[in-house]
């Protein structure tokens, strides 16, 4: 996990924008376009202010958005999500995207709705734009520990991540959305319940939507009052997804009932910037129980008992899986 983002982040911070943009025209592919909410005062990296400027000479020669929209789809700007791809994914290029509301908000990224259709036609999708801020604020919430099985190899960029400035701080944002579509596009791919990542540009992460096609989001675990015998599939349910995640060296990092969502009886594990790798992290297997106890509270205070789940032996269990005992 930590050698993808870092090959990721890499590319994704060169000195002079150069890597990406070259390996992009390489590729034949056009370079990604800034949105306009990631400007904020303080310096940008490099990446972002080729975003600007991507985005200036757009907005010169684009064709005027279709009534009721707010911009052109981004799918052929942005990184894109894992094969296989879903069918509702809306990959058109004539789309555009209209803000229908905030689902969610939090103290380092926002979580909008957006719907993404072609007009004239019943292609349409919705899906969830999460948003992440930067140098509004001084610190990412628990970010150090997360960060310690990760590396960004330039000792500049080190220090201003460590010093916290304007820089550094917009520098946290990037990798912390670099780092949570690279978890969910993984996650996705190795069968872990999580939303589809659809793609990433700049600070903006769009995922699957989980929750009614009206808009209603699906409420997290924490919201849901499930009877006896929904308590103990959910349970089981659980379980599978972190024994998933333990088999490929990964913990959530930050599990408890309000980053889980329950959706026509099927759990979904969301908010995964802060994963952690339980080997190359040396505090891997205290998160991994953390998780556990945290949720497992949750189960006990609906009234789970602990001949169905024992947080001990859950522990020891995912952490063999982890190859860890």
């Amino acid at each position: 996990m930590n050698e993808f983002l870092d090959d990721y982040l890499d590319d994704e911070h060169a000195d002079d924008g150069s890597r990406r943009r070259g390996s992009r025209a390489r590729r034949g592919e056009p370079n990604e376009v800034f949105d306009p909410q990631s400007t904020r005062s303080g310096r940008l990296t490099e990446h972002e202010r080729a975003r600007l400027a991507a985005l200036r000479d757009s907005a010169e020669t684009a064709p005027e958005l279709p009534p009721d929209t707010d911009r052109w789809t981004t799918w052929g700007d942005g990184e894109r999500g894992p094969h296989p791809r879903p069918e509702w994914v809306v990959t058109e290029l004539a789309a555009a995207d209209t803000e229908l509301g905030v689902v969610k908000t939090g103290k380092e990224a926002d979580v909008h709705l957006v719907r993404r259709a072609v007009p004239g036609t019943d292609r349409a999708c919705l899906m969830a734009a999460k948003r992440y801020r930067s140098n509004e604020h001084r610190l990412f919430h628990r970010d150090a520990g997360y960060l310690e099985g990760r590396r960004v190899r330039r000792s500049r960029e080190m220090r201003a991540m460590a010093n916290r400035t304007a820089f550094g701080r917009n520098l946290i944002a990037e990798q912390w959305t670099v780092a949570e579509f690279a978890a969910l596009s993984r996650l996705w791919s190795v069968g872990v319940p999580v939303p589809y990542p659809v793609q990433r540009s700049g600070t903006e992460l769009l995922m699957e939507f989980v929750g009614e096609a009206d808009g209603t989001a699906a409420p997290r675990l924490a919201e849901t009052r499930p009877d006896p015998d929904e308590l103990v599939e959910l349970w089981h349910q659980l379980v599978a997804a972190l024994d998933v995640l333990a088999s490929h060296g990964m913990t959530h990092g930050d599990l408890s009932a309000y980053n889980l969502l329950v959706h026509d009886g099927r759990l979904v594990l969301i908010d995964l910037p802060q994963i952690v790798d339980v080997v190359a992290n040396p505090r891997g297997p205290e998160f991994l129980a953390r998780d556990v106890a945290n949720v497992m509270g949750w189960f006990r205070s609906r009234g789970l008992s602990e001949q169905v789940a024992d947080p001990a032996e859950v522990t020891a269990s995912l952490l063999v899986s982890a190859g860890l005992d």
